[in-house]
């Protein structure tokens, strides 16, 4: 009882500042689409590639956490210190990367065949948000730390704050007034660029002045690469990232393809896809939780402790990924109604939802699978997995069933194509991963 009080408080906290965090697509999302069914459709765009890029670097990071918690379950400080001052190379290389990317689209976008309409507002969407990934990864750093302690509040009290920033801001950047003129898509970016600048800056001085950092020495100078301690993080750490890349990637092609069905079609999908990042979030914060403790407990030399982790959590996932399901399968029509104006858009959107629900029931459990599956670094096998059916099965399976038909069925020229077979996927891959991690916890069991 103790670990499931532990891990629903831990959980419950990150969720918090996850909810906020992914509050700034829901304002994004609604401001764009009460602005214009263009700006809509160019965030959609947009956005789908920004967390491509964002979320797979992020996942490198965020992938450090079960190493730093072993640390701590040790009581090892010193070492847990130098990691984290060393993880600092790791984040100047991801942003080169990223910021590489984001400021070259153009590729993509013709790959893709987005609309030339669209191409400008996407791009100056993504510009700005390229000088907001140095801030962004460097937050994620200091989330990682904190949840690795078992110390998320800090972290989810300056996401909530900045909410109550970021809302405004996006409002007025995008529509204008008071001397500045109507920025539409960009100007959403221009207010997640300052946010996430107040968020960094007030990270650092909490790093500076809380009594709780100080057994790490975190202000000392990380000295020169130690490839003992690199080397681990980034086998950790890139097949994690590289998986979410596939994941994240899979939600960018399906709205990169489904553009090509026009505006009213990419602005429903950006509604289900929103949806379905808010409710992947309590999965998440679950994941971070029980990987959090899962790993501690490794580390403190009690694979029982771990082993009762992992049942927590999963509990805490199904009962989670029901309730979810069956809300929003009785508030999607009014959902899709407060996301945009557009009858047309709302049409689209609610049947959509329904697809977004049963995909749900299987994202929560593949989420915690992999995040369980990284306490014991095995990080590779998901990054294939992820790739042979996310890729195979959901996205080319999805756009075979839009626009070519796939045996008797035809041609549907549907963004719910692409839904199904991300469902599907979604399905196989929990089913394999807690294969995996039934395989892992029996052998630890044993004597």
């Amino acid at each position: 009882m103790a670990e499931f009080r532990t891990i629903t408080r831990h959980a419950g906290t990150v969720l918090a500042g996850q909810l906020a965090t992914m509050a700034y697509g829901v304002t994004d999302t609604i401001v764009a689409g009460r602005y214009a069914e263009a700006s809509l459709a160019a965030l959609s765009v947009g956005s789908a590639l920004y967390m491509s890029v964002y979320v797979a670097l992020m996942g490198v990071l965020q992938a450090l956490l079960p190493a730093w918690s072993e640390l701590h379950g040790a009581r090892q400080p010193e070492r847990l210190g130098h990691a984290f001052r060393q993880s600092l190379y790791l984040w100047a290389g991801l942003v080169t990367v990223g910021m590489a990317i984001l400021l070259s689209p153009d590729p993509l976008l013709a790959w893709a065949d987005v609309p030339e309409s669209l191409r400008g507002e996407v791009r100056a969407y993504l510009g700005v948000l390229a000088l907001a990934l140095p801030a962004a990864l460097a937050f994620r750093l200091y989330s990682t730390l904190n949840q690795s302690l078992g110390h998320p509040q800090l972290v989810t009290w300056l996401q909530l704050g900045s909410l109550a920033i970021k809302v405004p801001l996006s409002i007025w950047f995008t529509f204008g007034g008071w001397g500045l003129p109507a920025l539409g898509a960009p100007g959403c970016a221009w207010a997640t660029l300052l946010v996430h600048l107040g968020m960094l800056m007030l990270a650092l001085w909490l790093l500076r002045t809380r009594p709780l950092y100080t057994p790490y020495a975190l202000w000392r100078w990380p000295g020169r690469p130690d490839g003992k301690v690199l080397g681990p993080l980034l086998r950790l750490g890139v097949p994690s990232g590289l998986s979410i890349l596939v994941e994240v990637t899979s939600f960018t092609l399906m709205a990169l393809f489904i553009a090509r069905q026009g505006t009213t079609a990419a602005a429903a999908h950006q509604i289900a896809a929103n949806l379905a990042a808010v409710l992947y979030m309590v999965p998440l914060a679950i994941g971070i939780a029980s990987s959090a403790r899962t790993s501690y407990w490794l580390g403190a030399g009690q694979p029982a402790r771990a082993r009762h982790a992992v049942g927590v959590g999963f509990g805490l996932v199904a009962g989670s990924a029901v309730l979810l399901a069956l809300t929003l399968v009785l508030v999607r029509a009014p959902l899709a109604g407060v996301y945009a104006s557009s009858a047309e858009v709302v049409a689209q959107a609610v049947p959509l939802l329904l697809w977004v629900a049963l995909y749900h029931l299987f994202d929560g459990l593949q989420a915690l699978g992999v995040f369980v599956l990284r306490c014991w670094r095995i990080t590779l096998a998901p990054f294939v997995i992820y790739g042979v059916l996310l890729w195979g099965l959901g996205l080319y399976g999805g756009y075979l069933l839009a626009y070519r038909g796939i045996g008797p069925w035809p041609a549907l020229q549907t963004p719910s194509a692409f839904w199904m077979a991300g469902a599907a996927a979604m399905a196989l891959a929990a089913l394999t991963f807690w294969g995996m991690i039934w395989q892992v916890l029996k052998r630890e069991a044993r004597p």
